[in-house]
């Protein structure tokens, strides 16, 4: 099985060094063992993707030396691909339309029904709901409940190869349940899909062996793992790397237009001072 590996940003702002690092990080795993590294255009936030904020991204991976081939998997154009997912796990009668807003889930939370948890992401008000009921504006939430029944007592496992979380990881139907409840798998504008489903779908259709990224998406690993055993898709191994942080400790965010690679670039500085601020 050939390596195979992918940086996958949105295009709603700079890559900064948290950017850099991983893309670095993962380009280099895929070149020592001799494989492949991808780029993946994560836009299906229709809403706040931005060709320039695109075209930057190309800017910036190619002057820190990265290249990949062509073409480039842009999300935005696969979304009859994710909806005909949805359609499927929709006629398993998985997914439910949702109308909740935050402040509706932050109530009922702070006074939940009978049989709910108070620890649960989400309450599961709507689910009783069937799809024939949704209107513009609904999520579609897959029901966790149904679908650790439809996959069984065996939900599965990763193997997480990074320093952060390593060794294998197996799924439990109670820590699903209070960390990730009935999760998003499609917006709601209808026609565009969550980024956990979208992601797992990619993973699959391009052959990814090895997912590297931050650890801030450590948790979300064992939601994409029951979409994968739903689904019938592999699991890849996965590289949930350190996050770069400031000086305070705070994780980087795309607002913080001081670390962008972008303004690094304007300043004089080359790929390899990048490469040693970020450890590499």
């Amino acid at each position: 099985m050939t390596f195979t590996t992918r940086f996958a940003p949105s295009p709603t702002g700079p890559l900064h060094l948290g950017h850099a690092y991983s893309a670095l990080l993962a380009h280099d795993m895929a070149r020592e063992a001799g494989g492949t590294f991808l780029l993946r255009i994560e836009d299906t936030d229709i809403a706040r993707a931005r060709p320039e904020w695109e075209a930057q991204i190309y800017d910036d991976l190619h002057w820190l030396g990265l290249a990949w081939p062509e073409p480039v998997l842009r999300q935005s154009e696969h979304f009859a691909r994710y909806d005909a997912t949805l359609d499927g796990l929709a006629a398993r009668g998985l997914l439910y339309p949702c109308c909740c807003t935050r402040a509706d889930i932050r109530a009922a939370l702070s006074a939940p029904q009978e049989g709910v948890a108070a620890e649960a992401p989400y309450p599961g008000t709507c689910r009783g709901r069937p799809m024939s009921d949704r209107r513009p504006g609904d999520a579609l939430r897959l029901n966790l409940p149904r679908a650790l029944a439809e996959v069984g007592p065996d939900l599965g496992a990763f193997t997480d190869l990074g320093p952060v979380h390593p060794g294998t990881h197996r799924l439990d139907a109670a820590a699903l349940t209070a960390t990730q409840g009935d999760a998003v798998l499609g917006r709601k504008e209808i026609g565009t899909v969550s980024y956990v489903l979208a992601a797992v779908l990619d993973d699959a259709w391009q052959g990814i062996t090895h997912v590297v990224r931050g650890a801030d998406l450590f948790e979300i690993t064992f939601l994409q793992v029951l979409l994968q055993k739903l689904l019938q898709l592999p699991t890849p191994s996965y590289y949930h790397h350190k996050l770069i942080r400031d000086e305070h400790g705070k994780r980087l965010a795309k607002r913080d237009d001081s670390r962008a690679i972008a303004t690094y670039r304007a300043e004089g500085a080359t790929p390899g001072d990048i490469r040693r601020l970020v450890g590499l």
